[in-house]
């Protein structure tokens, strides 16, 4: 089993819990709703596509089924807790959806509407990672929902039409049709792409739903994140096991043109703000500078790239968002969860051939690099610096390699220069004082 990736993600702040409304009125200016169970940050699995998954022929495209209409609005069920017990489920609450559907149609566009494709046609290929990109397009656009509108790729813009969109499917299916292009699985084998499917078929176009899994949000398993399209737009939140109402009646499905990466390919999921800048060092570094050097930022990588963050990352990532026609804080050289997306999924602009290449350095080597006693490279590459800097009179001779009194002042001077006091200017370097020294 792979190793997982790990995404940080907000939940939704609009609930109308009695505990938010409170906080709302005496907070009336707060951002966000404090003591609520899912508003907390996310760990969301991004794990890579299973290459059992990966052979074989191209699985038929089936015939859909398509269960009778019925009018009425949503059941009024009772949610199943782990203990067998039951409550009604709440009518009111903006986590239940009101999700009519449309039925199956064809796809939807300025060229015109195509034909339904007939039944035996191949069906179409695509990887985990391309599901949860496509899926994450439509949150980012915040899609606004309905069951008769068509988005521009085609898709309606419903519950069914999402998954549809997600999966790639050639139609615009339904929840009645959903489970004839998918497998059952089960919950220990749920990955992200697969999805958990109510089709009600008491009253299927108004009480059924269907959510993509995004992947586990813990390790006991009671909450993940749903891709969602819901009124009033596309969202991606913290969802209870298996959904918030009707929780019995949601089964997990894999659909059945999975293919895993190819060797080499790089996970849709964003590792995080934390991943990158002055002291990271991890693999998404490496994995960002190899996607950068492919895109045409190799020239700026002396050596590596990767798996400490350096100077060259950051001049490399800044020339890649400038490329994306990005400025000011936008192209700010690290990468957030936009560029992430336009790398690991292939578009957006390349970083032109020609151009400025600032001269990277090493990453900020860390604390222990400059304690007493200390000896090496990092001291003397330091030294060398804050003197091109201007603060050479501290050094009678040198500098470095060995760390002592002369580089503590030469650093706390430094520091002072740039308005820190006491214990941000102790004369010891840290990650924003290792930063600022080589910009």
């Amino acid at each position: 089993m792979e190793t997982p990736v790990f995404e940080e993600i907000d939940p939704a702040n609009d609930c109308d819990c009695p505990g938010c409304r409170h906080w709302r009125r005496v907070l009336p200016h707060a951002t966000a709703t404090p003591a609520h169970p899912a508003a907390r940050r996310a760990l969301v699995v991004a794990a890579t596509a299973s290459a059992a998954l990966a052979t074989g022929a191209a699985t038929a495209l089936p015939a859909a089924a398509h269960a009778p209409q019925h009018p009425g609005g949503p059941a009024a069920d009772r949610t199943e807790a782990p203990d067998g017990t039951s409550t009604p489920d709440r009518t009111d609450t903006p986590d239940t959806p009101d999700t009519p559907q449309g039925k199956r149609a064809p796809l939807h566009g300025p060229g015109g509407t195509p034909a339904v494709p007939p039944a035996g046609a191949p069906l179409p290929e695509t990887t985990r990672e391309q599901i949860m990109a496509r899926a994450q397009t439509w949150v980012d656009a915040k899609v606004p929902y309905s069951m008769s509108a068509y988005w521009s790729d085609g898709y309606r813009q419903d519950c069914s039409g999402y998954v549809s969109m997600a999966w790639g499917l050639p139609a615009n299916e339904w929840t009645g049709s959903l489970g004839t292009f998918s497998d059952r699985v089960t919950k220990d084998e749920l990955q992200p792409g697969d999805v958990l499917l109510f089709h009600n078929t008491a009253d299927p176009e108004k009480g059924s739903h269907v959510v993509i899994f995004g992947g586990w949000t813990d390790s006991t398993h009671t909450e993940y994140v749903a891709y969602e399209q819901t009124p009033p737009h596309t969202r991606r939140k913290a969802t209870p096991y298996a959904y918030w109402n009707n929780s019995a009646s949601y089964l997990p499905y894999r659909y059945k043109g999975v293919v895993a990466s190819a060797a080499g390919a790089e996970p849709a999921a964003y590792p995080g703000t934390a991943a990158f800048g002055p002291g990271a060092h991890n693999a998404s570094v490496t994995r960002l500078g190899r996607l950068l050097a492919r895109r045409g930022a190799a020239r700026y990588y002396a050596t590596g790239p990767g798996p400490r963050w350096s100077a060259a990352d950051r001049a490399a990532t800044r020339a890649f968002q400038q490329a994306q026609g990005w400025r000011g804080a936008d192209a700010d050289g690290l990468p957030g969860p936009a560029t992430w997306r336009l790398l690991v999924s292939g578009t957006g602009k390349d970083v032109p051939a020609t151009g400025p290449v600032q001269a990277g350095v090493p990453g900020y080597p860390g604390r222990a690099a400059f304690r007493p006693g200390a000896s090496g490279d990092d001291v003397t590459r330091l030294g060398r610096q804050l003197v091109a800097k201007g603060y050479g009179r501290f050094y009678a001779a040198g500098p470095g390699p060995r760390w002592g009194v002369a580089d503590r002042r030469a650093v706390e001077a430094f520091q002072r220069a740039q308005g820190w006091r006491g214990g941000a200017a102790d004369g010891f370097p840290g990650p924003e004082t290792w930063r600022r020294l080589f910009s």
